[in-house]
């Protein structure tokens, strides 16, 4: 990239071509003052369908290639997004709002799932063996799944684009993908890269749009898409689910959290406070993975309280560009809900014990802050906040406090610190989450299967595992002479 004109650019992109959308246009904002960052081609369910005549063409041709040759393309990628890693940071910055601390993590994370899957994509895997029975042998192989429809949110407006199309280009597939319209110029700012790297036309196909709920049905509903890839809300994800049905469409869905976030009396507290640090307020607490309610014992809840209390208050909380360590929300929808989560628990007993400040700038803010004497049952304990607050719930009995951790629809991340690694393990094969930090803030790499259970998702990105949902398993079963 060389200059700004070249990283935000408007169109869609189909069959190779940018090209302008069939909606109109519609602008996106930054969230740290309303100002338009750009106006973005806004597509209609008929550039939809041209998006899928067109990954439907290229299909064939890409499913064929080496794999060698598509790994080449992903690796190359790689090595452009890190080239141009100060530019997509501001870029995410500049439409999503978050720190550019955070933003550059973000850049870094999202081009090694190109890296990984450039590796992962030329390990063939298969199988073959002798019928029990004798007389047959059995050899398993893989092929692609076909035509993918990807759909992204706005929290990770990188990661999440990557960790679907590194997989599914490395698998052979063909990809439609609707970037959230709150961040689409990041996802554009990629593909231009991955033209750069050698892209052949059709095999990844861009379609921004405002009204997201047709353009998804109309890819749910071409028998020429056979796999729905989706991270977002659980909500959403039902409403794509039940459409998927209709067809038994391939579905993985990456859905909501509500990720508890445990301490123990014998834990190592300057470590659980550099933890919760990083798993509540990366992204100002909005990921799916953040963690959401703090069950702390109560031999040690105050001084955790103070301490982490002390490092919250002494976060800058303003413009990424000003270099602040906290950005602003999305919207100033999401600070009403934040907002109204906080009210209720404080009417319900719960009192704000520390809190940031936040500028007087026009922006979507919201303090982190910092809740002590929670009910168990509150609003802000049992509903994802996706904000920058920390409601902390005490606990003495470790079953009753286990049970309050599962007692939720979710099961995205967990995180658990104490003081010996056997009572962390103990307690973490307990909770019901696809992923448990343990003694960290973090959970996702590109090397680790990431997905939950129960409602928060169906499959997993990452690791060996994500390739293969974009695989199906095929088996030929050969008479043997004699």
């Amino acid at each position: 990239m060389t200059s700004s004109n070249e990283i935000v650019h408007n169109g869609l992109f189909i069959g190779g071509v940018w090209r302008a959308g069939g909606a109109g246009e519609f602008d996106v904002l930054d969230p740290a003052d309303g100002s338009v960052v750009a106006a973005i081609a806004d597509g209609n369910e008929a550039d939809g369908t041209a998006a899928v005549d067109a990954a439907v063409e290229a299909l064939p041709g890409w499913a064929a290639t080496a794999p060698r040759e598509r790994s080449e393309l992903l690796r190359r990628t790689y090595e452009l997004m890190l080239r141009d890693r100060e530019e997509l940071a501001a870029l995410i910055s500049a439409e999503n709002g978050k720190a550019l601390a955070d933003a550059r993590a973000e850049v870094t994370y999202a081009a090694e799932f190109f890296r990984w899957f450039a590796e992962e994509g030329v390990r063939t895997a298969g199988d073959y063996g002798v019928a029990p029975a004798g007389g047959t042998r059995t050899v398993v192989t893989h092929k692609p799944v076909g035509v993918a429809a990807l759909v992204t949110p706005w929290n990770f407006p990188a990661a999440m684009a990557t960790r679907k199309l590194a997989p599914a280009l490395a698998a052979g597939c063909t990809t439609v993908l609707k970037p959230a319209s709150e961040t689409p110029l990041t996802t554009l700012a990629v593909v231009r890269l991955m033209v750069e790297a050698g892209l052949p036309a059709g095999v990844v196909n861009v379609v921004p749009t405002k009204r997201s709920g047709p353009l998804v049905s109309t890819w749910l509903s071409d028998p020429r898409v056979r796999k729905i890839s989706f991270t977002g809300s659980t909500e959403v994800g039902r409403t794509l689910l039940r459409q998927a049905s209709d067809r038994v469409l391939n579905a993985s869905m990456e859905l909501g959290g509500n990720a508890p976030f445990v301490v123990t009396d014998d834990a190592d507290l300057e470590l659980a406070v550099e933890a919760a640090m990083v798993a509540k307020f990366r992204g100002a607490g909005q990921a799916c993975t953040a963690a959401n309610r703090f069950y702390v014992h109560a031999a040690v809840a105050d001084e955790f309280a103070e301490r982490f209390g002390n490092a919250v208050e002494k976060l800058s909380v303003g413009s990424a560009a000003q270099g602040h360590d906290i950005g602003p929300l999305i919207s100033a929808r999401a600070v009403e809900e934040v907002g109204s989560l906080v009210e209720r628990a404080v009417a319900g007993g719960a009192r704000v014990s520390h809190r940031a400040a936040t500028p007087d700038d026009a922006g979507f803010y919201y303090a982190p802050t910092v809740l002590v004497d929670v009910a168990p049952d509150a609003d802000v304990v049992t509903q994802e906040i996706f904000g920058p607050v920390a409601p902390i719930v005490t606990w003495t009995d470790e079953e009753q406090m286990l049970r309050l951790v599962n007692d939720t629809e979710m099961g995205l991340a967990a995180y658990v610190v104490s003081g010996e690694l056997g009572r962390a393990l103990r307690i973490s094969e307990r909770i019901d989450a696809g992923m448990v930090g343990i003694n960290r803030g973090l959970v996702s790499d590109p090397s680790a299967p990431f997905g939950g259970m129960k409602q928060s998702g169906l499959g997993r990105e990452g690791a060996r595992a994500g390739l293969e949902e974009f695989l199906e398993t095929q088996y030929f079963t050969i008479q043997w002479p004699h």
